[in-house]
């Protein structure tokens, strides 16, 4: 249970670098990079568990990065989806707000 609690914080600490370095963090909120990156890295950890990886000689550190970074590709793909999506619609609510 100890690999779990590394794997969330670290999963945590990489959804906060991501929110942060991102240029368009104000359309979307802290916790939900951080959120997504959890979400991933835990089911990543379970799956990786239920499949005899944790305990086999030579892979036990497969538990243990192999689902941070996977969480952290997720957050990846969530900030760069939704950065780009909410600026395009957030420009086209202000262009249609303007031509009134």
């Amino acid at each position: 249970m100890l690999s779990l609690t590394i794997v969330v914080l670290a999963a945590v600490a990489a959804g906060f670098l991501v929110w942060a370095n991102d240029r368009r963090h104000a359309k979307y909120g802290a916790a939900l990079p951080a959120g997504v990156a959890v979400a991933a890295a835990s089911v990543a950890w379970i799956i990786l568990i239920a499949a005899g990886f944790g305990y086999l000689p030579g892979l036990t550190w497969l538990p243990w990065v192999l689902p941070v970074l996977l969480g952290t590709c997720a957050t990846l793909a969530v900030v760069i989806y939704l950065g780009r999506t909410r600026a395009r619609q957030d420009t086209e609510r202000l262009t249609a707000a303007l031509r009134l």
